[in-house]
């Protein structure tokens, strides 16, 4: 397949001032693609939009994935500054790890209308300007959209969700020639997930993060990513070794959970989560 060009492509990114959504941002940038940032501080999207260039090639707006108004008028904003949007990367993301049981309800709908409704509203917000250029949406979602951890139910929902809109919009969008992808890496370092490996769940439910649960490096996620809008990739997985566990979900869950969950370590992290060791996460 011939390379979708970045050059001069306008790429959206919601999420931007997060530790995936600045890695990414700069490998854009690097690939030549002028940067729409989007998140909530304007002091770190105006800081980060200098670091990357400046205005004629990076810029950030205020916008607030909760809330569909927002997104539209930063996006309509943005559309007339840099005169298209080609790219948008939903990347805004937070994470909860507690049991169901104990979760406070007001969390889980948190991380559900983040993660999974920030998604459709960012898509759907883009959609005059991503079908006018026959451009790419592409949806960060997880490696939880298909291995279920304990003490995830609300994140693994929400991202799971985020794999199925992605391949139903795929759909709606394929008579504009608009791309849709789902991307999916495994854990790897941000300021998100440092909270969570100083937690009970990183011992507990994911054994220190070794063997099948160990860190990718973040260069090794940002350059999937990149390769993925390039190639205008349905679906990609970091490491690529996930692919087949993300194809054949019901095959080889069972297997995983047998490998990966030890049921005396998760019972006491779920015992654990109802003493408030709880932690909710940032932006990936």
């Amino acid at each position: 397949m011939k390379n979708y060009s970045l050059n001069d492509r306008v790429i959206a990114i919601t999420g931007a001032t997060g530790g995936l959504g600045r890695a990414a941002a700069q490998a854009l940038r690097d690939k030549g693609a002028k940067l729409v940032l989007l998140d909530l501080d304007p002091d770190s999207l105006n800081a980060m939009a200098v670091t990357l260039g400046g205005p004629d090639v990076a810029a950030g707006w205020v916008a607030n994935v909760r809330s569909i108004e927002s997104l539209e008028t930063a996006l309509k904003e943005a559309a007339q500054h840099f005169g298209a949007i080609d790219v948008v990367v939903a990347g805004a993301g937070v994470s909860s790890v507690v049991a169901l049981e104990y979760i406070d309800p007001a969390t889980f709908e948190r991380v559900i209308d983040i993660n999974l409704n920030g998604v459709a509203r960012a898509f759907r917000a883009a959609l005059p300007y991503v079908k006018a250029r026959q451009g790419y949406l592409l949806a960060i979602s997880s490696m939880a959209a298909f291995v279920h951890s304990p003490l995830n139910t609300a994140y693994t929902a929400s991202k799971a969700g985020v794999w199925a809109l992605c391949d139903s919009l795929r759909l709606e969008l394929r008579q504009h020639g608009v791309g849709v992808g789902s991307f999916h890496p495994t854990f790897f370092q941000t300021p998100m997930m440092e909270a969570v490996i100083d937690g009970p769940s990183s011992t507990l439910v994911w054994n220190n993060h070794r063997g099948i649960w160990q860190f990718v490096a973040l260069e090794q996620v940002v350059a999937a990513l990149v390769e993925c809008i390039e190639q205008r990739h349905d679906l990609v997985t970091v490491p690529r070794s996930q692919g087949l566990v993300a194809k054949a979900p019901g095959l080889l869950r069972r297997l995983i959970e047998w490998i990966g969950f030890d049921p005396r370590k998760v019972a006491e992290a779920v015992r654990l989560s109802d003493e408030g060791k709880t932690w909710s996460g940032l932006n990936e």
